[in-house]
């Protein structure tokens, strides 16, 4: 998103606040697997603005969301038929490798990459969007290969190799008229919606309360550091532990620090707690730092080194073991509870997927039953 003020003359100077969003899916497509992790064969993925709101890839062949409102607003029907859309997507782009290596006398010697992106940018105006231009264009190797003109209606060949395609695609009409379309008016119509859904978890957002304390460790000349967060929506949120010690460093995985993960309170709220293993004798320095987005949350709060009694760790396991014990009677007790009220319970009583490549296109690619990508 980027803030402008536009500034006009109408008898007198008019100044008008402007934001800048966008949507955008990406997709990149490797003519041949490689080995270095974390880089696919292929993926797609959306985004609004600068945050990725959905992804998919060649190995976990799912159309996922990545925003927790786009989980929540939009039903599986909308994830399914995605998912269906970006795996003939996926067989679309490897047909296109092909031509497009053939085209050019390449072999699979090396790695060659295709890659599109398509979607639209408004500028959100005294509240609404108004269309400023739309974005779908091919590269290929890292190189610009064609893209469509939207002001003109037509494709334009950035390469030599790419005229064919330009030529092809300008004798169907009909699909530059479904491009302009697209850009200019559906894109629009979901980049409005994703924007509505995103305030409205903005709306109903809280920020963690941030807990720092030592509890009792595995030995005796040990305590646990734990740092927690809890009470705060939506769940996506940063927690670090922090080491002074002369120098700061942010304590991870490999350092012994352990996660819960983001669990869910019984309020529809969240909870995150990280802990790591210290010596009672340490002196270093620890705090906790926590950043909630979408609250603007982004506080530190150091460990006041207070430590837990000795007296927790030498009763030993038989308080352990009582504590047990009692959490089980609870657990049964409540089971029974639970099963009679239940009884009681029981007694009063669901386009266009045409074949067309960068030789021959038919069909848009961004319609598959989806409305969009």
């Amino acid at each position: 998103m980027r803030a402008l003020l536009l500034c006009l003359l109408w008898g007198t100077f008019v100044c008008v606040f402007s934001e800048l969003h966008s949507l955008t899916y990406i997709y990149t497509a490797l003519s041949k697997k490689v080995s270095n992790p974390g880089i696919h064969e292929f993926t797609a993925m959306g985004l609004l603005d600068t945050k990725m709101i959905d992804y998919f890839d060649s190995d976990l062949q799912e159309k996922v969301p990545k925003q927790t409102w786009m989980k929540e607003k939009l039903g599986q029907d909308y994830w399914d038929k995605g998912t269906q859309s970006r795996k003939s997507k996926q067989q679309w782009f490897k047909v296109n490798l092909d031509i497009l290596k053939e085209r050019m006398n390449q072999t699979d010697e090396d790695v060659h990459v295709l890659q599109w992106m398509h979607g639209c940018e408004a500028d959100l105006i005294d509240g609404k969007l108004q269309f400023q231009r739309g974005i779908d264009q091919y590269s290929y190797n890292g190189n610009s290969f064609l893209y469509f003109d939207d002001v003109h209606g037509m494709w334009v060949a950035a390469a030599h190799e790419a005229e064919p395609t330009k030529r092809k695609w300008d004798e169907v009409v009909v699909l530059k008229e479904y491009t302009k379309g697209y850009l200019e008016k559906e894109c629009l119509d979901w980049l409005s919606k994703f924007m509505d859904y995103g305030r409205a978890q903005l709306i109903h957002a809280k920020p963690p309360d941030v807990y720092v304390f030592a509890s009792p460790g595995r030995q005796k000349s040990s305590v646990r550091l734990n740092c927690l967060a809890t009470g705060f929506y939506p769940p996506d949120i940063v927690l670090r532990l922090i080491r002074i010690n002369g120098m700061q460093k942010i304590l991870a995985e490999e350092d012994g620090v352990t996660s819960t993960g983001i669990r869910p309170n019984q309020d529809d709220t969240y909870q995150l707690r990280k802990s790591i293993e210290i010596l009672r004798t340490d002196e270093a320095q620890y705090s906790c730092q926590v950043m909630h987005a979408a609250t603007g949350v982004n506080i530190k709060k150091e460990w006041d080194g207070k430590l837990p009694d000795h007296s927790d760790e030498d009763r030993g396991f038989p308080t352990v073991a009582v504590a047990t014990g009692i959490i089980v009677l609870l657990v049964l007790i409540g089971a029974i509870v639970c099963g009679v009220m239940y009884k009681k319970h029981l007694d009063k009583k669901k386009n266009c997927a045409g074949d067309y490549t960068l030789a021959s296109k038919d069909c848009p690619i961004y319609s598959n039953g989806n409305g969009h990508e």
